[in-house]
């Protein structure tokens, strides 16, 4: 827990992503990557030397998942939960009957989830993202839309007011899930009909393939991101990530 702790902070040090009195909700939609960053950020939150406060805002977007789970967990951290109810799957899914709904189901929950932020007078949203995701979207826009391109560890919402952060790239997705099976964390099985058959998917095993013939491509790839660098992913610190290490 300490080591990754260590990384999470580092992270969020490298790219100024917690400034003090911050009012941070953390995207929660179940899955490990969002669970595992909520535990983080409130185990960062006991002693880190910048004070913030959390709390969790999960997107129910109507697939009747049962999120009694994730609001037992923040009950534990004491981290206030909020549960947004929507309409969003049926809209997609049933009325709309959307070619490709992931794009249209990104948007409207992105939507929901920032309202909710405003609502509860929150002005910072963490993201789940983690070391290889970043690795992964580099490679999807390189080879299906032709650019240099990734997200940022920081986003600023100009519209909205929110800012965007990604306190978990430094952290293996491999790592992640090795931690949320080890602490025993609850996971909502996501029920969406187009779950783990995306273009990220294909990525993602391309990426895999790849590291067996060049062990080191994961490495080169977002080292080469913090060097460029893209823009706003030039780090302020030094740090370089190791490799795997679980």
């Amino acid at each position: 827990m300490q080591r990754l702790i260590g990384l999470v902070r580092r992270c969020t040090q490298d790219y100024n992503m917690i400034k003090p009195c911050d009012r941070i909700g953390v995207g929660v939609s179940g899955g490990k990557d969002s669970i595992a960053l909520l535990v983080f950020l409130a185990e960062l939150r006991k002693y880190n030397h910048i004070p913030f406060d959390l709390e969790a805002v999960t997107v129910d977007l109507g697939f009747s998942m049962d999120f009694a789970p994730i609001e037992d967990l923040c009950k534990k951290l004491e981290v206030p939960f909020t549960l947004v109810k929507t309409e969003i799957a049926p809209v997609i899914f049933d009325y709309r009957m959307e070619k490709n709904p992931c794009s249209m189901c990104a948007k409207m929950r992105r939507g929901a989830i920032n309202q909710a932020l405003l609502d509860r007078g929150l002005n910072k949203l963490a993201l789940g993202h983690h070391y290889d995701d970043a690795v992964e979207t580099f490679m999807m826009s390189l080879l299906y839309e032709g650019r240099i391109s990734c997200f940022q560890p920081v986003t600023d919402l100009d519209r909205t007011g929110i800012i965007q952060i990604r306190p978990m790239l430094y952290i293996h997705e491999q790592t992640i899930d090795n931690f949320v099976t080890r602490e025993n964390l609850p996971i909502v099985k996501n029920r969406c009909p187009v779950d783990k058959r995306t273009k990220r998917e294909e990525i993602k095993k391309l990426v895999y393939d790849l590291s067996g013939t060049y062990p080191d491509l994961k490495e080169r790839i977002f080292g080469a991101m913090q060097r460029l660098p893209l823009p706003e992913w030039g780090p302020q610190g030094r740090y370089k990530r190791p490799k795997d290490e679980e």
